[in-house]
C-alpha cells in the first residue's frame, strides 16, 4: 500500500488553506461590505454574517492570518497523512 509523505501532504493542505484565505480577501476587496455579507451568507447556508464581517482589517492582521492559516492547515494535513500511514499494514 502507498504511504503518504506527511510533510508534503501538510504543505499541500497549508497552501490550499492560504489560497482559500486569499480568495476571501479578494471577495472582501472587490464585493464591498454588502456583497461580502451576501456571499458568505449564501456560502454558510443562510447563517447571518452581518455582525461578524469586518471590512477594516489591518495589514499586519491579514499577514498574521495567512501565516496562521497555513500553519493550522499544515498541521491538519500532516495529521491526516500520519494517521493514514499508521493504518497501513507493514510488509
Amino acid at each position: 500500500m502507498y504511504r503518504l509523505n506527511v510533510k508534503k501532504l501538510g504543505f499541500a493542505f497549508g497552501l490550499t488553506g492560504a489560497l482559500i484565505y486569499l480568495g476571501c480577501m479578494i471577495v472582501m476587496a472587490t464585493a464591498g461590505r454588502e456583497g461580502t455579507i451576501a456571499f458568505f451568507n449564501s456560502l454558510l447556508h443562510g447563517l447571518d454574517t452581518t455582525n461578524i464581517i469586518r471590512m477594516d482589517v489591518p495589514v499586519l492582521e491579514v499577514l498574521m492570518g495567512i501565516v496562521q492559516t497555513f500553519i493550522l492547515w499544515w498541521l491538519i494535513g500532516a495529521c491526516i497523512g500520519g494517521f493514514y500511514n499508521t493504518q497501513i499494514k507493514k510488509r
